[in-house]
């Protein structure tokens, strides 16, 4: 039988994200994390990947196209995070499996 590596835990969670362009957000530590898939059904989720990506040039939010995601998130307590936008987003998970970092977000309703 075949030995597989695997290896599962959850990490800290980046202080804060801003977008860098259409598709890159950048965290604290300089590392790059993408948007892997974006529901936008009742409460939009999305789910941010970190990868190594080439960054291109950064863009300012009035270059960006419209979009269901914030410019920045910014860690709060509670397991969230405060968007730009004033939302906040709770953490459902944050996990690296086999080296890859996914952290899936969910808009909290506005009560």
């Amino acid at each position: 039988m075949a030995d597989f590596a695997f290896s599962s835990h959850t990490t800290v969670h980046p202080d804060r994200l801003w977008v860098w362009r259409t598709g890159v957000y950048v965290d604290e530590n300089d590392r790059t994390w993408v948007p892997i898939k974006v529901e936008e059904e009742d409460c939009p989720r999305v789910l941010m990947r970190q990868e190594d990506v080439p960054r291109g040039k950064p863009m300012r939010p009035s270059q960006l196209p419209p979009s269901v995601l914030p410019v920045m998130w910014q860690l709060y307590p509670g397991q969230r995070y405060r968007s730009s936008d004033s939302s906040f987003w709770r953490i459902l998970y944050h996990i690296r499996v086999c080296g890859a970092e996914d952290l899936l977000l969910e808009q909290i309703p506005e009560p």
